[in-house]
């Protein structure tokens, strides 16, 4: 099955091989308004309509580079590739959960990135460490051509990722564990570092004049949601009290934070580490009656709207398109010129604060996924 957006993606279940693609793959094009789904014929006969298009048209004038080349980025928007490299393979295995909208965003950077450089996207994702680290083994066992992990467990991915090396695979690790991705021998570690991310949320709230703030932990024995609310509590000036609730479940973390708030009038902000958690984490405080600010982590379209109508103080944006986008396209480059972006050192995407002011910029690209 292919998803909506750019790219082909696979996914695969624990402990058995990766899907094989479909001999004819059934592509779906957008561009210019119109969605139509084809067969490897038509589209490749479409691939040859698009060339005989950009060379008359480079033939008619003057401005015939101008339109050979706005040919050429149509052509790439609807789904074919701007480059002739090999059609290598990689796979994304990431640390998500079920249903959570800020991995959507990831992978539409990865698609977008994957079809310019004419490359096979596979991805598969689990929440627990250790079945996370079986989709990377079956990546390794599909002998892929470059990965892309989250090491928000890092402890159960260290020797399989040590296997994809050892295998010739390069590894690229995204969002978590950037204090780990050098260690691991992976390239590079594109993200945000999650200290800085919360000491960027510790400032904001100091600047807004909170005293005392609850920081929610929504999946326990992720390091990187843990760096998050250690780095609030060493840059705010007033207090904060972590919570841990049960992610998989939105009734429990209403229900937590609610209980939380009633049972502490003085808190006066709640900061989730999650976008799908802060229309949650409102519903809470209305439910409490409590006068508390919310404020997230991450970005998306609800956000951005309650961003803009005040119901949300502001957000920490880490650009999640950005971390999907980048990581295929290094391994692309790397695979293709042996380029290495990042020094020894991550590549950081965020962190940026995201208020009412920005929130209206923003809509327009959260609307589309890509923010």
């Amino acid at each position: 099955m292919i998803p909506r957006g750019l790219g082909v993606t696979h996914t695969w279940a624990a402990g058995a091989g990766l899907n094989q693609p479909r001999r004819h793959p059934v592509v779906q094009q957008e561009g210019h308004g119109v969605v139509a789904r084809v067969g490897t014929g038509v589209r490749v006969m479409g691939a040859v309509l698009a060339a005989v298009l950009g060379a008359s048209l480079a033939g008619c004038s003057s401005t015939g580079g101008k339109r050979a080349e706005d040919a050429r980025k149509s052509a790439q928007a609807q789904g074919r590739a701007a480059v002739d490299t090999p059609r290598w393979k990689i796979a994304m295995v990431t640390h998500s959960g079920d249903g959570d909208t800020f991995w959507d965003i990831v992978q539409s950077g990865a698609k977008q990135a994957a079809t310019k450089d004419n490359i096979d996207f596979l991805y598969s994702h689990s929440d627990q460490g250790q079945q996370q680290a079986q989709f990377v083994q079956a990546a390794i066992d599909q002998k892929v051509d470059g990965l892309i992990v989250t090491l928000a467990k890092p402890d159960a991915l260290k020797d399989v990722v040590a296997k994809a090396e050892k295998a010739g695979i390069p590894v690229i690790t995204v969002n978590s564990g950037s204090e780990k991705s050098k260690e691991f021998g992976a390239l590079t570690h594109i993200g945000q570092d999650e200290t800085i991310a919360g000491e960027a949320v510790g400032e904001e709230l100091t600047k807004r004049g909170r005293k005392k703030a609850l920081c929610v932990l929504h999946e326990q024995g992720n390091v990187g949601h843990e760096q998050r609310c250690a780095g609030t509590k060493k840059s705010f000036k007033g207090e904060v009290q972590n919570l841990y609730v049960t992610g998989t479940s939105m009734p429990d973390v209403q229900s937590s934070i609610e209980a939380k708030l009633q049972a502490d009038p003085s808190i006066d902000a709640v900061v989730t580490l999650g976008a799908p958690f802060a229309d949650t984490a409102v519903k809470a405080k209305q439910s409490a009656g409590s006068s508390a600010e919310i404020d997230t982590f991450d970005l998306n379209a609800k956000v951005a709207a309650a961003l803009k109508s005040g119901t949300l103080g502001f957000a920490v944006d880490q650009q999640p398109y950005l971390q999907g986008y980048e990581a295929v396209d290094l391994l692309w480059l790397y695979k293709y010129n042996a380029d290495v972006l990042g020094g020894g050192l991550p590549v950081l995407t965020g962190p940026q604060i995201i208020t009412k002011d920005q929130a209206a910029e923003l809509e327009a690209y959260t609307n589309r996924g890509t923010r």
